[in-house]
């Protein structure tokens, strides 16, 4: 994949991150304040529920856009498309389907094994 197109992918999915992170942030923060309102005590699990799910999507999408942030590093640097663990190119159907990607399909079946 050129650097261009790479580059306008990364970034246009960093900005999408960056507002799913927002929203799943706000979540979380409204069933903590729902969590100290009045209520049924049967309602206590369900805020906290809501709340630990709010917080499992935000640290995948920090997750994500440390990938993000890290491919973008790469480009700048000059070590886009090339493995971070073996320096082998990186198929570019490969960057296609994730511009994030670090490792090269072999590698990411070898990590997904151990």
């Amino acid at each position: 994949m050129d650097e261009k197109r790479a580059r306008e992918r990364l970034l246009a999915e960093r900005a999408d991150l960056l507002r799913m992170l927002e929203r799943a942030e706000e979540a979380g923060q409204e069933s903590q304040t729902q969590q100290e309102g009045p209520g049924d005590i049967g309602d206590v699990a369900q805020p906290l529920t809501s709340e630990a799910t709010a917080g499992a999507i935000a640290a995948h999408l920090r997750e994500r856009l440390a990938a993000i942030d890290r491919a973008l590093r790469r480009l700048d640097d000059g070590t886009y498309g090339r493995s971070v663990r073996s320096g082998r190119p990186i198929p570019d159907e490969r960057l296609e389907a994730d511009p994030a990607a670090e490792l090269t399909v072999e590698e990411a079946k070898e990590d997904s094994r151990t």
